[in-house]
């Protein structure tokens, strides 16, 4: 049951809203000094609401009373919703306190349906927030905590696709059974097969990397099982030792696996079937013990349906599958890592800048990204990276309609933080009213 807490000097008008609130099953505390209510809200945190009066002595009439108890309201439970209780003569001190975060002003005498509908749709929009705040902080907690049990390699992140990712990938590493990473072109499927192999039972064996797709197909076989003197043309006169020799022990990361040949294709099945492979040229069967993680950015069900890769390889290499999605798909991870890419050089972003980032649909990944925020800290010859030094396409396809902006809380933290708390030039920053700004600093639960 909701708690509502009443602070008023006149036990008529405490009666009346303990009445009004007791039909509508909501549970109310009442206090009638500003004293008693301060103390009350601190007794009963499960308080979530509190109707206050503005005057509390005898013929006063200015409402600053009622302004020292907001703000005291504010200092035990930044959150909390206020609605203030205003006679027509203090209207300017409650659009003030308005101003200053209260929820609503009523005035006297009240309307009961008006006010009902107002206290219920607090309580809901708090309890909204109150379930975001438990969520943000268990999402916090859950990333602290798998940053102290594995070795995440510096991986910058704030998403909850990207953590339950990464619960994945540290939980599969310590077995030895191939690993597939998809993901689109530069979303950051590397970084997550170094988070496999540090965190595998042969982190300390080698770690071999294979761009499949930047060999040359004549070359593909050699480079991957090696080949012996002679065996193709330019070969020359000595042995080549192939990455899977060479990964012997450890780990062999094979990017763009679908760019593999189809002859490359049988000798990569036998070698995750058996561990054995010849070399190009050679009728000796060697035998490896090699962790494979690969990656593609390829549709390999697609390619497997025109014939263009082998269903059984397909499903030895994908035992499990790790999905990173694309950077627009997890919009949290957009301003940390921007500032992670800023970090060694001491710039930050402006307000608008990071708006420009939020908005902009990124469609080369996490990479576009990194080259972006590296040209514009070399172009900026101050310490803010203004939106105009991004120069990010203006008419892109991909850009996100305007009305679709929402700033995150990085965002609000920074902007806060750049206008040294001052919630009017925040407020301008970003583009909001303040009280539009207000909602969305309880909705996170910032303090200002």
């Amino acid at each position: 049951m909701d708690k509502v807490l009443i602070i008023d000097d006149n036990t008529s008008i405490i009666s009346a809203l303990s009445l009004l609130l007791s039909l509508h099953d909501i549970q109310t505390l009442a206090a009638i000094t500003p004293q008693a209510g301060l103390q009350l809200l601190r007794e009963n945190p499960d308080i979530s609401l509190v109707i206050q009066d503005m005057n509390f002595t005898a013929d006063t009439t200015s409402g600053e009373e009622g302004r020292a108890l907001f703000f005291a309201l504010r200092e035990i439970q930044p959150d909390i919703p206020v609605i203030l209780l205003t006679a027509w003569t203090q209207l300017e001190m409650a659009v003030e306190l308005v101003k200053a975060g209260a929820a609503d002003y009523v005035g006297k005498p009240w309307d009961d349906n008006k006010l009902i509908a107002t206290i219920k749709n607090l309580l809901e929009l708090y309890d909204l927030q109150q379930q975001q705040r438990q969520s943000q902080s268990r999402a916090q907690q859950a990333r602290e905590q798998l940053q102290q049990q594995f070795e995440l390699q510096g991986i910058v992140y704030r998403s909850q696709g990207v953590q339950t990712l990464l619960e994945m990938a540290t939980q599969v590493a310590h077995s030895d059974v191939p690993v597939l990473i998809t993901g689109p072109n530069g979303a950051g499927k590397e970084k997550i097969a170094d988070i496999v192999q540090a965190n595998s039972s042969v982190k300390d064996g080698p770690y071999i990397k294979v761009n499949v797709g930047a060999l040359p197909e004549e070359l593909m076989e050699a480079e991957l099982f090696g080949a012996e003197a002679g065996a193709y043309t330019g070969a020359g006169n000595k042995v080549r030792q192939g990455r899977f020799e060479a990964a012997d022990g450890g780990t062999l990361f094979l990017d763009e696996i679908g760019e593999l040949s189809a002859s490359g294709q049988v000798k990569l099945l036998r070698v995750l079937q058996t561990g054995e492979f010849q070399r190009l040229g050679s009728s000796q069967t060697r035998k490896v013990r090699v962790r494979v993680i690969s990656a593609t950015n390829s549709n390999l069900q697609e390619m497997i349906a025109d014939g263009s890769f082998r269903q059984d390889l397909f499903y030895r290499l994908n035992v499990i599958e790790l999905k990173l999605p694309a950077l627009c798909d997890r919009p949290e991870d957009i301003l940390p890592l921007a500032r992670g890419f800023l970090a060694k050089t001491g710039k930050q972003l402006s307000a608008p800048a990071q708006q420009c980032l939020m908005r902009y649909r990124w469609p080369g990944n996490v990479r576009e990204l990194q080259n972006v925020m590296q040209r514009a800290a070399v172009l900026t010859q101050g310490e803010i990276v203004e939106e105009t030094t991004l120069a990010l396409p203006e008419d892109s396809p991909l850009k996100a309609p305007e009305h679709s902006f929402e700033p995150s809380r990085d965002l609000l933290e920074q902007t806060l933080a750049n206008c040294n708390g001052v919630i009017a030039q925040a407020a301008r920053e970003l583009g909001l009213s303040r009280q539009a700004l207000y909602r969305r600093l309880d909705k996170y639960g910032i303090p200002y």
